[in-house]
């Protein structure tokens, strides 16, 4: 299988703080890659490494072969890789409508456009009915959605997905699962952060655990979850 993100000996520092350690991960094309770890394990600045928000002190990133490092976000996003903040990063005073057309701003390809926008309200059928809202106005699970279909407007080879389930009810979080599936069925090759480790070892199939800006262990999902000490550290199994 082909790479289709490198990630190689990363480092980050904000100040005096060295967040991320000499992180090394690739993601296959058509798989769905979690990171779990604690809050503050440095899950979050991977993907903002990655996508071009924060610059790495040391390290390469690739998307398709290709050096992004230190590129600047709107240049990642043409070459095909989308982020779905953590706090969903929707624009508040503009409708849900305008919302996703900002997910396809770069796309000169209208009637491709249009076709993704149909494809994106069959996934979210909540948002159809709120086009003309203001999106915030919407609940907390509806803007989640905003944010994902938004990212998926861009037509992304790769989304990076960070805490999609953070704040939501359970019956919310499982119908959010539920489409990253769908998604992932689909075709788009997806980088998940998730707080909530048993969603996130479901839907995937690689994982890998960031303890204090360090890869400390990788696997397939499905090891990962049987592994004693993850149980317990990220579990909650006793």
């Amino acid at each position: 299988m082909t790479a289709l993100l490198e990630v190689s000996a990363l480092d980050v520092h904000y100040g005096g703080i060295h967040a991320l350690k000499g992180v090394t991960f690739s993601v296959e094309e058509g798989k769905v890659v979690t990171l779990i770890g604690a809050n503050g394990a440095g899950k979050t600045t991977t993907l903002r490494a990655i996508s071009g928000l924060v610059k790495p002190s040391h390290g390469t990133v690739k998307l398709a072969g290709k050096p992004i490092t230190g590129m600047p976000a709107h240049q990642i996003v043409a070459l095909g890789l989308a982020h779905a903040p953590e706090g969903r990063g929707i624009f508040a005073n503009l409708t849900t409508d305008e919302n996703l057309q900002m997910g396809a701003y770069l796309r000169r390809d209208a009637a491709a456009v249009a076709s993704d926008r149909e494809r994106v309200l069959v996934l979210f059928p909540r948002l159809k009915e709120r086009l003309a809202q203001n999106a915030g106005t919407l609940s907390g699970g509806e803007q989640q959605m905003l944010a994902i279909a938004r990212a998926l407007m861009a037509r992304p080879k790769l989304l990076l997905l960070d805490e999609p389930s953070l704040g939501l009810a359970p019956q919310v979080v499982a119908l959010i699962f539920q489409i990253v599936r769908t998604i992932a069925n689909e075709g788009t090759t997806i980088l998940l952060v998730e707080q909530n480790a048993h969603m996130a070892l479901k839907v995937a199939t690689t994982a890998h655990v960031l303890e204090v800006g360090t890869l400390v262990s990788s696997g397939p999902a499905a090891e990962l979850a049987r592994d004693d000490k993850i149980r317990k550290a990220y579990l909650g199994v006793h």
